[in-house]
């Protein structure tokens, strides 16, 4: 997939943001982590808007053929692209939210998050895969809802209720989640595996590609009610 990208698109598309995240929370102040937040916030808004105002109307006038042939080209730069932004801009609102003193407790947090939030989105990741028994998803599943799970516990003092805005943008955030790990990028995966077989159905890359540019608007719009 990731020459299908494009290596240098690919690399630069998860690397750069994941760069600022890091550089931001460690290094920076409140006000870059601030700026790296709501900059990716924006992309990953906008990016969802584009696909549902724009591109879904222009492709659902397309034959069937022909919008197989443009969600070839490109799926496989969203898939680095937009589960990136999505980290960053998740991550980085639930660390600025800490550092303002908003989200008593990250780490517990942090575990519960990982447990309502990620632990749907694997879940269903597995049932579009038929993967429960492969040892690379359990795996992944102990590691993330197990580890979210060890650190709500071993936090569970530290765990304070914050601001009902902050409840609302957890609660929107964590939908975010299991729409976006747990639908639309498992959408993306199988549209690439279908793109790369040996015979494939242009009827279903269209589909979920489709379907996948709906939903992306559903999310901008979410997004933008979670936005201070």
């Amino acid at each position: 997939m990731a020459n299908r990208a494009n290596p240098v698109f690919g690399a630069g598309a998860v690397l750069v943001p994941v760069a600022l995240f890091v550089a931001a929370v460690f290094f920076g102040t409140v006000q870059q982590l601030t700026y790296v937040h709501v900059m990716a916030g924006v992309l990953w808004t906008g990016i969802d808007l584009f696909m549902a105002m724009v591109l879904g109307p222009v492709l659902g006038g397309l034959e069937v053929e022909d919008r197989a042939e443009v969600f070839q080209r490109f799926t496989p730069k969203m898939t680095f692209l937009m589960p990136t932004l999505a980290f960053t801009t998740i991550f980085g609102g639930m660390v600025l939210a800490a550092k303002m003193g908003l989200l008593p407790g990250l780490a517990a947090w942090g575990g519960l998050f990982s447990v309502v939030a990620m632990g749907p989105a694997l879940l269903a990741v597995g049932y579009q895969f038929d993967s429960f028994t492969d040892w690379r998803w359990l795996a992944l599943f102990v590691v993330i809802v197990g580890g979210g799970a060890a650190s709500l516990v071993a936090n569970l003092g530290a765990l304070a209720m914050p601001s009902a805005a902050i409840l609302l943008a957890l609660g929107i955030v964590s939908v975010l989640t299991i729409l976006g790990f747990g639908v639309l990028l498992p959408g993306e995966a199988r549209m690439y595996l279908e793109m790369t077989s040996e015979n494939p159905d242009a009827d279903l890359i269209g589909s979920i590609g489709m379907r996948n540019a709906k939903l992306s608007g559903v999310q901008a719009s979410s997004n933008s009610a979670s936005s201070p």
